[in-house]
């Protein structure tokens, strides 16, 4: 069984865990990390993979993994050996230049930078062939002016390439119209360098948990914030930040440092290879206490600040495959609400709040997805003792966000390929709601207390 308590030992814990290597295959130990220069990328003037010892070397250009990749500039043939199927020109320079991401190739695309036998194509889908000559310059990045503030930040982890954080609730991953200072990102700046990666729509879409002041005006009005791209084929660009949580959401969130750490990452995100678990307390008990829920999930066309599970046919256009698996830790206040395990296989936005309202089973907290309060209330008032439905107004008119914590973070290290993981224990609002409702379902005489293995 989950036990669940703030204590705030979950960063000692992780660096104890580093330090003294306690439990390889699940904690984090420290490596002597050296700096990393990617493998040259030859030019080949003829037919014949780059790099081959045949080949006529007209130039050698260096990739540094911690570079911006500006200036880089890749002249080579496309190979024979290359499939007869359609080859897109993105992806082709993507997989000549290691560590670069497919939407900074596609910005030098578009700005003019890319020329295929000596003229210059701006179409990132234009497909390539065997024998066409690929001449390339990659674009500079564009500033984004996130100014740096000395925010506290509560760092589990950093080496030179990562950054693990136990982000709390209330706070934006990174600045959107509306939310300029304040977040998680202007904190990180103030603490080190990140690099600025550019996200294409497509990318944008498939990435990970969106914050709640950014949902509405994601796709299309970041590019209002100062300093950013107002280029239509670039939907953000955000320093660092691989995967991001709801404002309201607290715990573990992975940050890179270099763009190819970022690129890494953001693969095993593609790839469905990070191991995430959060836990909920949820309005109501799911039936059944453990499943699997796969529903599209796609926005509300009746409030565009939220999102909607509907099961039936897939429509790419309006929803997208989503997939959550859960377990019932612990029966809480006779059933009125419970302490839920959830594990993502794929990390839509708002997925779990989607999906738990789905199950009938709101978020406590979360009001946008139907948890209110007198839906709350209604729930624990028959559960419980008349005398202690006071105490039940007042903890349900004290929780002020969802409550959702992103308990553990596991992935491989982008630079030494170790599969590493980590643990945060949920912050003090959350543990005092869930010793709130343990205690009135003891002093209720109606105490039921359930673990599933």
């Amino acid at each position: 069984m989950l036990s669940v308590h703030s204590c705030g030992c979950c960063r000692v814990f992780a660096a104890r865990a580093i330090q003294f290597q306690t439990t390889p295959s699940l904690f984090f130990s420290t490596p002597d990390y050296k700096s990393r220069v990617g493998t040259a990328r030859r030019v080949a003037a003829s037919s014949g993979f780059a790099g081959d010892s045949g080949s006529d070397l007209r130039q050698e250009t260096i990739a540094d993994s911690r570079t911006n990749y500006a200036g880089v500039r890749l002249e080579e043939t496309v190979d024979n050996g290359i499939r007869s199927g359609k080859l897109r020109l993105d992806s082709w320079i993507s997989s000549r230049i290691s560590g670069i991401s497919r939407a900074r190739v596609q910005s030098s695309i578009r700005a003019g930078l890319v020329q295929v036998n000596g003229r210059v194509v701006d179409k990132v889908s234009f497909n390539v062939k065997a024998g066409d000559e690929i001449s390339c310059t990659i674009a500079e990045l564009q500033t984004l002016r996130a100014v740096p503030e000395n925010i506290p930040l509560d760092i589990v982890y950093e080496d030179e390439h990562v950054l693990v954080i136990n982000k709390p609730a209330h706070m934006v991953v990174h600045p959107a119209p509306g939310n300029t200072s304040g977040t998680l990102v202007n904190g990180i700046l103030h603490h080190c360098n990140l690099p600025n990666v550019e996200y294409s729509k497509e990318e944008a879409l498939s990435n990970t948990e969106d914050s709640d002041d950014e949902f509405n005006s994601f796709y299309t009005n970041v590019s209002s914030c100062e300093g950013l791209s107002t280029r239509p084929s670039v939907a953000s660009i955000r320093p660092g930040i691989v995967h991001r949580l709801d404002k309201g959401t607290s715990g573990l969130l992975v940050v890179a440092k270099d763009e190819h750490s970022h690129m890494k990452l953001s693969e095993q995100f593609k790839l469905r290879t990070i191991k995430r678990v959060y836990v909920s307390l949820t309005a109501g008990l799911p039936t059944p206490v453990a499943g699997r829920v796969e529903v599209p999930v796609g926005r509300d066309p009746n409030n565009r600040l939220r999102m909607t599970a509907v099961a039936g046919p897939l429509n790419p256009r309006k929803s997208r495959h989503a997939a959550s698996r859960y377990k019932v830790i612990e029966i809480l206040a006779r059933g009125g609400c419970a302490l839920v395990e959830w594990k993502l296989e794929t990390g839509r936005t708002h997925q779990i709040r989607a999906h738990a309202k789905y199950l009938g089973v709101p978020l406590l907290g979360d009001e946008v997805y139907g948890a209110t309060r007198s839906m709350v209330l209604s729930l624990l008032r028959p559960r419980t003792p008349s005398g202690l439905h006071s105490k039940i107004v007042q903890m349900v008119s004290r929780i002020d966000r969802p409550c959702l914590h992103a308990l553990t973070l596991g992935f491989k290290h982008p630079h030494t390929g170790q599969e590493v993981h980590f643990s945060c224990e949920p912050p003090a609002d959350f543990d005092e709601i869930l010793n709130q409702l343990r205690k009135i379902s003891n002093e209720g005489a109606f105490f039921t207390k359930h673990s599933i293995s």
